[in-house]
């Protein structure tokens, strides 16, 4: 049965991070209104050329945004928030978040020239709201980023508890510990449907806490004579506490490299955390400190193209050099679809003489994502009659729904993108299926990812390209030449590609009538063809190059 026949309904609608890591956007509607939780971004893969960010498709929500009555930012972290400038003039509606997220949606609104049209509804921590028939409050749990909101979202069907990134640290370096009192209460006043973050449930045990990662890297800074570079999420701001710390530990100054890095750390102190936060150190500063005296802090730890680390170790930083001796650590976990990346980043490093430090080699990371020990604790609060996995890939979502069973609690679904699922009333089901998409980022502009500039871009990235420009008179005859211009064919180094091609647009040209001839699309289009195949016998390739002929007719 479909949702429009039964408006006075809860319904549950992931757009994006329903299996996938990132790009998380969820949707809520009851009684013909919808609410959104997150606006998210994933980094591109090489399946994606030249694209850098990826983003949920909104067409869905864009059709009903008359109906769109809020959007709430769990926390701020780009995976959450990094896709509003971008989204939010597709669906224009108000934004609410806690006071540090609020802090950066302000920086990034500004950046996109945005920031007087959005309305901005900042909630005290543990506040509460009511955006159309949703009434809303905030919980802090913990995370590895300041202000870590889960919602409790009052309908007239049922209560749902959406978790947002959460762990449970026992003793956080940055905001408090999670309330386990309130935690219980909420589960006690009753909750229908829980919907979980999964990013971490292969985990048996609980995630550990940011004090531990504390106290492991002040001891290897201890041994440390170099300069030392600690690589981590810009927006990990325990993580960023817990590194000046140990550098002060140990008589180091603190550089931060790395623009995002220092717009969050200069939040973080707005906001009024980091409040012993030591002074940092400017590049140029930095470089005349003797090597056991500094600490960089850099983003790139996923071996981003454009971040910190890898200018630094291209050699594009002309304040900042890696050399022997140094040591480079990486405190974070490798994101899926990154190791080839973080991988050659890993050897030039080596390659200066530098020693690698990761998570594999030292406690120099804890998620910020729960464990099973932690879902079992939240299950046990909770104590929802629905659980419904989010953010994880296919088969952390599968594994939580497994354990969730296995726990005790009722009904188990398992969402993709677009799945609609009605919460309430009677048994939880998926109602209907939407293909929903992703969008690129392509420079300035936001295209879907099978747009065609995407897929001739990666046509050429595997098969190379071929254009071939042909001149003729009125009739067909060739004035001059066939030029060919060649991108990413092999030749061999003996020169004969051109020849071969030459040689098949005259076959081709020759195999036509007079009239055929005449026509210049026909006559391009036999060109491409045969010059296409005489490529992939060329080239002994299965696949040929992307091939384009353009002829220019001129008059006798």
């Amino acid at each position: 049965m479909s949702y429009k026949s039964r408006k006075n309904a809860l319904y549950f609608l992931p757009l994006g991070g329903s299996g996938e890591i990132g790009m998380n956007l969820n949707l809520y509607q009851t009684k013909g209104k919808w609410l959104m939780v997150d606006c998210g971004i994933s980094f591109a893969d090489s399946y994606l050329p030249g694209i850098d960010l990826i983003m949920p498709n909104v067409n869905y929500i864009e059709k009903r945004k008359d109906d769109l009555v809020g959007l709430i930012i769990t926390h701020a972290h780009e995976d959450h928030v990094g896709a509003l400038a971008h989204l939010w003039p597709r669906f224009r509606c108000p934004v609410y978040a806690t006071p540090f997220t609020m802090i950066l949606i302000r920086q990034k609104l500004a950046e996109a020239g945005l920031l007087g049209e959005v309305p901005l509804i900042e909630i005290p921590l543990e506040g509460n709201v009511e955006v159309g028939p949703f009434t809303i409050d905030f919980l802090s749990l913990t995370h590895s980023i300041p202000e870590p909101n889960a919602l409790r979202i009052k309908t007239d069907l049922g209560v749902i508890f959406h978790t947002g990134d959460w762990k449970l640290d026992p003793d956080p370096l940055v905001g408090e510990a999670t309330n386990a009192a309130k935690m219980q209460k909420v589960g006690d006043e009753g909750v229908l449907a829980l919907i979980c973050d999964s990013t971490n449930v292969f985990n048996p045990e609980s995630s550990g806490s940011e004090s531990t990662v504390r106290d492991n890297i002040n001891q290897i800074l201890a041994t440390k004579k170099g300069k030392v570079f600690c690589a981590t999420f810009s927006s990990n701001v325990a993580r960023v506490d817990t590194l000046a710390m140990a550098a002060r530990n140990n008589g180091r100054a603190i550089c931060l490299v790395g623009q995002s890095l220092k717009r969050n750390v200069a939040a973080a102190i707005e906001a009024g955390y980091l409040k012993d936060f030591p002074k940092i150190v400017s590049e140029g500063e930095a470089k005349n400190l003797p090597n056991e005296k500094i600490l960089y802090i850099c983003t790139g730890c996923q071996g981003e193209a454009r971040a910190a680390l890898m200018r630094i170790a291209e050699g594009n930083n002309r304040e900042v050099k890696i050399v022997r001796g140094d040591t480079v650590i990486f405190s974070s976990k490798i994101i899926p679809g990154n190791e080839i990346m973080i991988g050659r980043l890993h050897n030039m490093l080596v390659e200066f003489g530098a020693e690698v430090i990761t998570e594999k080699d030292a406690f120099v990371h804890v998620s910020g994502h729960p464990g099973q020990q932690e879902l079992r604790q939240m299950y046990d609060w909770i104590r929802p009659d629905i659980l419904v996995p989010v953010h994880g890939e296919v088969r952390h979502m599968e594994k939580q729904a497994e354990f969730g069973r296995n726990h005790g609690i009722p009904s188990c679904l398992v969402p993709r993108n677009g799945t609609l699922i009605r919460l309430a009333p009677g048994p939880a089901e998926i109602v209907e299926y939407n293909i929903v998409g992703r969008l690129a980022l392509d420079g300035g502009f936001l295209i879907p990812s099978e747009d065609d500039a995407i897929v001739t871009r990666r046509r050429i990235l595997y098969n190379g390209a071929l254009v071939i420009s042909l001149v003729v008179d009125m009739r067909g005859e060739f004035l001059t030449a066939p030029v060919v211009t060649n991108l990413g064919n092999p030749d061999g180094g003996m020169g004969y590609f051109e020849d071969v091609i030459i040689e098949a647009a005259l076959a081709a040209a020759h195999k036509l009538t007079t009239s055929q001839r005449a026509d210049k699309n026909k006559l391009a289009e036999s060109v491409r063809a045969y010059a296409r195949k005489a490529a992939m016998n060329y080239t002994k390739k299965e696949t040929g190059p992307l091939t384009v002929v353009t002829v220019t007719q001129m008059e006798n």
